[in-house]
C-alpha cells in the first residue's frame, strides 16, 4: 500500500467524496481528511491510501496540479512525520 498526501482541498470536501473521486485511479484503502480539533473543520489537507504502488502513481497522474471541488489540489507520496524537539 502506499499513501498519498493531498494538499489544497476545499474545506467543504468529505473524507467520503474523496475516496470516490480517487477510487477513478484504483483501489482506495481509506481516506482522511485532517480536521482542526478546536474547530473541528478541514484543514484543507489529508491521505488516501491506494492498494499498490501504480494505482498510487495512477491517482498522482491523474490528480496532481488538477481540480476537485473547485480547488486545484496537489498530490505527491506522503513522507513519513518527522520527529518534534
Amino acid at each position: 500500500m502506499k499513501k498519498l498526501f493531498i494538499g489544497g482541498l476545499n474545506f467543504k470536501t468529505t473524507e467520503e467524496a474523496l475516496s470516490e473521486a480517487f477510487a477513478k485511479a484504483g483501489k482506495v484503502a481509506s481516506a482522511v481528511i485532517i480536521m482542526d480539533r478546536m474547530t473541528n473543520r478541514s484543514k484543507g489537507f489529508g491521505f488516501v491510501e491506494m492498494e499498490n504502488d501504480d494505482e498510487a502513481e495512477a491517482a498522482i497522474a491523474m490528480y496532481n496540479d488538477q481540480e476537485l471541488d473547485g480547488r486545484k489540489v496537489i498530490v505527491n507520496v506522503a513522507r513519513p512525520l518527522e520527529k518534534r524537539f
